[in-house]
Parts: C-alpha cells; structure tokens; sequence
C-alpha cells in the first residue's frame, strides 16, 4: 500500500527513472575500470610530467564523457 502525499508512480516513471540511474552507474564503473591505478598514475606524473599524466586521464574522459 502507498503511504504518501504525493501520487504512486507509474511503471513507466519508474522504468525512466531506473535507466537514467542505470546509465548514470555505468557511467561511474566505466570511467573507474579505465582509469589507470594511483600507482600507475603517480609513476606516470613522476616520469612524465602533469601533461603525460593529464593525457592519460583526458583519454579516459574522451572515451566516458559525462552527460552521456
């Protein structure tokens, strides 16, 4: 039973709802699973500099661009 003010959703607003959430997690596990490891990312930073390090990170956010 529906205990609230505000009306009981529709299937359908629930479905939107879960596929907006559902790209919104994927999102976050693929940019996390691309991302190289701090270690990784502090060795590059070390041995190549903020640009070699920043270039890394931007291909991740190419291939994951928020708002998709």
């Amino acid at each position: 039973q529906w205990h609230s003010n505000t009306p009981k959703p529709t299937q359908a607003e629930l479905d939107a709802l879960w596929d907006k959430t559902k790209k919104q997690i994927d999102f976050v596990q693929n940019r996390q699973q691309a991302y190289p490891s701090i270690v990784d990312q502090l060795d590059t930073l070390y041995h190549g500099g903020y640009d070699a390090w920043k270039a890394e990170i931007d291909k991740v956010k190419d291939k994951y661009p928020k708002g998709k």
